[in-house]
């Protein structure tokens, strides 16, 4: 997400060339990635660090131009949808990390101020899911449940 409240302009990194296809070293082989991300989300990894594995331990550099679809999409139509959405989960367990860290240093009012603006980011994801059905409707962040949830 961006910044909201630094006036800084985030993060720089690379982008894809659009409409390049596979190279001649890419695995292409549409059954065997399929199967790898299967196997691969059984053993409890993210759609991330599958992303990550088939990259460079596989030779697969972009999943959906293999498959045609995304990595999530993918998991999906196997019915394999994790309870809360990725990026939500790893902020949550980020407000987990800071709510240790204070408990033991309550003195530590910058930590205080990034656990507001983490648990900022987590309502406004949870709001965007919301409205896209991946969420409850009813589901509220509460600081004392959040732990029940990441672990």
């Amino acid at each position: 997400m961006a910044r909201m409240y630094a006036h800084k302009r985030g993060k720089s990194g690379s982008t894809k060339v659009h409409g390049q296809d596979l190279p001649e070293w890419a695995n292409t082989d549409k059954k065997e990635i399929e199967g790898l991300i299967s196997s691969l989300h059984t053993d409890g990894h993210t759609a991330a660090i599958i992303g990550t594995i088939l990259r460079d331990q596989h030779a697969v550099p972009d999943v959906r131009k293999v498959i045609g679809q995304r990595i999530t999409s993918f998991l999906a139509s196997q019915d394999k949808v994790a309870t809360y959405p990725e990026d939500m989960m790893n902020l949550m367990r980020k407000a987990v990390i800071i709510i240790d860290h204070i408990s033991s240093n309550r003195k530590d009012i910058h930590n205080t101020r990034a656990l507001e603006l983490t648990e900022s980011k987590i309502r406004r994801l949870a709001k965007y899911y919301q409205a896209k059905d991946r969420l409850a409707t009813d589901w509220k962040y509460k600081r004392d449940q959040i732990r029940l949830m990441v672990e």
